[in-house]
């Protein structure tokens, strides 16, 4: 299935998407599920950063709270406290950084220290959150996910989980735009592992082509996620390369524009296995 023609204008960068781009992920923090603590110091973060751009990540995600399944809410503050000195250093090089983040503030402080895309896992719900998004005028990522990280596996029931996910991402949609978000600022994400059980996660991605229709570009995020874990027989996060770059190719096939990894040198080779197929 051919990406779309379009480009994600991310302040004075773009983002080609008719090309897959690798957004290499970052977390800032001390509990994630697959790398918490490891980058905590802002000089380890932003050397990670740099070895992830030196691998061909053309997009940072840095995350200030973990969002796995019961992890503990952070203050504004502190979540501030740990990204926007990041932002600040990698802003002196040439990559779109990306936050992970729900709160307006953070976002804010963000985009001021010099980043460019807001990836919400919570869709612009937080109070003043779609207003903060039209008003900054930025890329926004619109994930699927009901309930919060601390509710959201008592809440996975679904008809079919792939019409409800679409169903209830072109609501988020609809209300950002309503707000004044622009439509060529939306970028879509399923929400892989947020509210979905294994085998919903396993039919989501076999019919990951169907949110084409949607009309907005599309993130995969899938790395390392605990179904992955599951089809592979259990193994630990750390485990789960081989199959999460499996998962973000099946992804691309049906039409992502843009796969978040923790395996960012993997990930590449295997896009430029599959760029040179497209284009043999």
């Amino acid at each position: 299935m051919p990406l779309p023609q379009r480009t994600l204008q991310c302040g004075k960068l773009s983002l080609d998407l008719s090309q897959p781009h690798v957004m290499g992920i970052l977390n800032v923090t001390p509990d994630s599920f697959s790398d918490g603590g490891q980058h905590n110091e802002v000089n380890q973060a932003v050397a990670f950063a740099l070895e992830m751009i030196g691998d061909g990540a053309t997009v940072i995600d840095i995350g200030g709270e973990s969002t796995r399944p019961g992890a503990s809410p952070v203050a504004v503050e502190e979540e501030i406290r740990r990204v926007v000195p990041v932002v600040e250093a990698l802003a002196q090089h040439d990559v779109v950084i990306s936050i992970d983040t729900s709160e307006p503030e953070v976002i804010k402080a963000a985009v001021q220290a010099g980043a460019h895309i807001w990836n919400d896992v919570r869709a612009l719900t937080r109070p003043h959150a779609l207003a903060t998004a039209a008003e900054l005028n930025i890329p926004v990522m619109i994930m699927h996910m009901r309930g919060e990280p601390t509710t959201m596996n008592a809440l996975d029931q679904y008809k079919d989980v792939t019409e409800d996910v679409m169903a209830e991402l072109k609501q988020s949609i609809d209300d950002a735009l309503k707000a004044g978000v622009k439509p060529e600022n939306i970028v879509i994400d399923p929400g892989f592992g947020f509210a979905k059980n294994a085998q919903q996660n396993l039919k989501l991605l076999n019919e990951f082509h169907k949110l084409n229709s949607l009309g907005y570009p599309i993130l995969s995020a899938l790395s390392r996620k605990r179904f992955i874990g599951e089809a592979l027989g259990g193994v630990d996060a750390q485990q789960r390369a081989v199959g999460s770059v499996m998962g973000h190719m099946l992804s691309i096939q049906q039409g992502a524009c843009m796969v978040r990894a923790h395996d960012v040198k993997a990930m590449v080779d295997a896009i430029k296995v599959w760029s040179a197929m497209q284009n043999a």
